[in-house]
């Protein structure tokens, strides 16, 4: 008797996904996103405008500079667009129960409060965050088309990817060595996203 494989397209096969995801990230940063209040915040946003909001408070908190608003406002409102009509596409693809694009933002609020007191780490963030911005603009075009099962598993394979280059980065900035490993980070991690 074969051993059946397991369906790609399953909401549970997903969720488990994304759980491993989470624990991960749990791991790495000693912070539960899944709790996390910015996360709580975030679940209660039902569009883009609202996140981009809670994001550029988190980024004020950061970033108290005059040219604060148009150096994050050009990565930041393009990404949370793409991320979420992502999560929309894969919420009415496969009934997810929870918001994959949601924690992703909490994670980048996670990040930003941790570069706050970190000397250098303005410039590091962001030409990451422009890298990761750049690459969802390349795949934003999916979004437009109906979800197929092998779009749905590469959209959250990818999410789960970024969530875990979120973790890593905000475990080296509070590790103090975060413009190095952001660096390294730059040069090979994101080119992997390609």
């Amino acid at each position: 008797m074969s051993q059946s494989q397991p369906n790609t397209t399953s909401t549970a096969y997903f969720q488990s996904i994304f759980n491993c995801a989470l624990k991960a990230y749990k791991q790495k940063t000693k912070k539960d996103l899944a709790t996390h209040p910015l996360a709580t915040q975030l679940q209660s946003c039902n569009s883009a405008s609202a996140i981009l909001a809670i994001l550029q408070g988190q980024v004020h908190k950061f970033d108290q500079s005059r040219e604060s608003d148009k150096r994050w406002e050009k990565w930041l409102g393009p990404m949370v667009n793409v991320l979420y009509a992502f999560s929309a596409t894969l919420g009415e693809g496969v009934g997810l129960a929870f918001s994959p694009a949601k924690v992703i933002f909490a994670g980048i609020g996670v990040l930003l409060i941790a570069a706050k007191d970190v000397n250098g780490s303005k410039d590091a963030l962001a030409s990451l965050f422009e890298r990761i911005e750049h690459f969802f603009k390349r795949l934003e075009t999916y979004t437009e088309v109906p979800p197929t099962s092998a779009m749905t598993d590469i959209i959250i394979k990818i999410m789960v990817e970024v969530l875990d280059i979120l973790a890593i980065a905000t475990k080296e900035m509070k590790e103090g060595s975060a413009k190095k490993y952001l660096k390294k980070l730059l040069e090979g991690q994101i080119s992997k996203m390609r």
